[in-house]
């Protein structure tokens, strides 16, 4: 008996992993958290038990997974985007390690990615960013000493924020004087969902775009040079002078 971490994907059902929908489809217990996981992911399961985690703490659900391993079955614990982030399955984990149940992560497409796409742009792109950061705006629970907004800014790198359009106003403030105030900004909402939308400005209008759209939860704020580049170098990866293994000179 397994319990399998999958990874979902941002809302799409088919920007899902085969690993993960091969599981989803076999596994005879299905837990997926149905506020952010849309039930379409789980078509074609023969589960005999599928539970909605959303309502349920973290108590429940770890009996649940104790239930289904005592029964000697599988389990897919299914969450949004990648488990890995913003997933809180190392609570999950703890508590499963202490109880010597067996579990497997399956990895699956994040929100970040899934903006990316949407907005038709690379998010590392030579002589602009080559470094990407996923944070958080801290609001519920603080945010570690060195990983405040302002902190992370210093970087000027490609920057996605979860769970920040609420604070809108705050997390300009905090970017303004690192980024500047022409750098793009692109606030997406529900991303690959039938519903999704988007604004992009500049960090001098991007509040005033957003309260346009009305744009409450379940959002991501992408923030960086990328997504407006202009000119920029060309990577040495397909430049005909550059030389590797794969494309080596010839005499």
């Amino acid at each position: 008996m397994t319990v399998y971490f999958i990874g979902a994907g941002p809302g799409d059902p088919e920007l899902i992993t085969v690993k993960g929908q091969r599981l989803i489809r076999s596994c005879p217990v299905i837990l997926y958290a149905g506020s952010l996981v849309p039930e379409p992911v789980l078509q074609g399961h023969s589960a005999e038990q599928v539970v909605n985690t959303a309502e349920l703490n973290l108590g429940e659900i770890i009996t649940l997974l104790q239930e289904a391993h005592e029964r000697g079955l599988d389990v897919a614990r299914v969450h949004s985007g990648d488990p890995s982030l913003y997933g809180a399955i190392g609570e999950q984990i703890r508590e499963l390690r202490a109880l010597d149940i067996p579990f497997e992560i399956i990895p699956g497409v994040t929100a970040t990615a899934a903006c990316a796409a949407l907005l038709e742009s690379e998010l590392t792109l030579p002589g602009i960013a080559q470094t990407v950061i996923l944070t958080r705006y801290g609001t519920t629970s603080p945010m570690p000493e060195g990983e405040q907004l302002h902190d992370l800014a210093r970087h000027r790198a490609t920057m996605a924020i979860h769970l920040g359009v609420r604070q809108l106003p705050a997390i300009v403030a905090e970017l303004l004087p690192h980024y500047g105030s022409d750098c793009p900004v692109a606030v997406i909402h529900r991303a690959s969902w039938p519903d999704q939308d988007w604004v992009l400005g500049t960090l001098a209008d991007i509040q005033e775009r957003v309260a346009a759209k009305d744009f409450r939860r379940t959002t991501l704020i992408l923030v960086g040079r990328v997504l407006d580049p202009g000119g920029f170098t060309e990577s040495a990866l397909y430049d005909a002078a550059h030389r590797h293994l794969y494309r080596p000179g010839h005499d």
